[in-house]
This record gives C-alpha cells, sequence and structure tokens, in this order.
C-alpha cells in the first residue's frame, strides 16, 4: 500500500493550480458531506459501514490525519442528522460540487486523479484535511511533499 506522501504527492500532479486547489477546499468537503447525507437518507447502517471502511484506509495512511477524518465525518453527520432536509438537498451539493470540481480541473488543465485510480475519491478528503490542519496549527507536521516545500504558503 501506498504511504499517504506518496498518494498527496500523485494527487498534486494535477492539483497546482491556485483557483483548482481553492475550489477543492470548498468543493472536496461539500462532496463528502452530500454522499454522507445522500447515503443517510437510504440506509443508516450502509453510511456507517462505509465510512468505517472510509476510517479504515485513512488509518492505514496516518492515524493522525484519521482521526481529524473520524471528527470531521462525526460532525457531518450529526449536522445532517439535526437538518431537516431531504436527500433532493444533498443530491444538489453533490452536483453542483462536482460541477465546481470538473471546472476546477479545466482552469488546471488536468484531468482528475481519480480516472487514474478511484482511490483518490477517498485522497482528496484527507488531502484537504492535511491542508487545513497546516492552517490551524503552526506546528502540523505536513504529509503533503509539495506543501512541504512551500512552506507557509497553503493556497
Amino acid at each position: 500500500m501506498k504511504t499517504v506522501e506518496e498518494w498527496f504527492g500523485e494527487y498534486n500532479e494535477s492539483h497546482q493550480n491556485k483557483t483548482n486547489k481553492l475550489i477543492h477546499w470548498v468543493c472536496v468537503p461539500a462532496i463528502l458531506f452530500s454522499i454522507i447525507g445522500i447515503l443517510m437518507h437510504f440506509s443508516a447502517l450502509l453510511t456507517a459501514l462505509l465510512l468505517v471502511l472510509t476510517l479504515i484506509f485513512y488509518s492505514r495512511l496516518d492515524l493522525v490525519l484519521a482521526v481529524a477524518m473520524a471528527a470531521l465525518i462525526a460532525a457531518m453527520a450529526t449536522l445532517i442528522h439535526l437538518l431537516p432536509v431531504g436527500a433532493g438537498f444533498y443530491f444538489a451539493i453533490f452536483v453542483l460540487a462536482w460541477i465546481g470540481q470538473f471546472y476546477g480541473h479545466k482552469v488546471e488543465g488536468k484531468k482528475p486523479s481519480f480516472f487514474k485510480d478511484l482511490q483518490f475519491l477517498l485522497v482528496g478528503p484527507v488531502w484537504c484535511m492535511d491542508a487545513y490542519l497546516a492552517k490551524v496549527f503552526p506546528r502540523w507536521k505536513r504529509r503533503n511533499p509539495q506543501q512541504l516545500t512551500i512552506h507557509n504558503t497553503i493556497v
């Protein structure tokens, strides 16, 4: 299995443009939120199973990032449980966020990473989390090799 640094290194190849990165830092969490919302409207058990499998993937990459992702996913699931909206709301977020993603890749001039390997659909959220933690905690040891070279410039 690839290391988190190897996954991020490959992911970085199609995420160099500042605009594309900004779009991803908004749209990737929105897509994760919408997928959890859609799944929870159909089956809480299936949702829980898929989220546990996702967190196992993250824990094999980096335990600290996995804990951060578990906290994010728990917060998203709680919010979804509390929001009085139907599945259509989450479908709309899903579609709009993917439109944003594809626009970002058009600006970038490169295909999305998941065209190469579907596992990149799981890498995107944890890539965003690594960048977020670096912004919030100045002493955060970044896992992203590109961000290591561009010290304190996360855009």
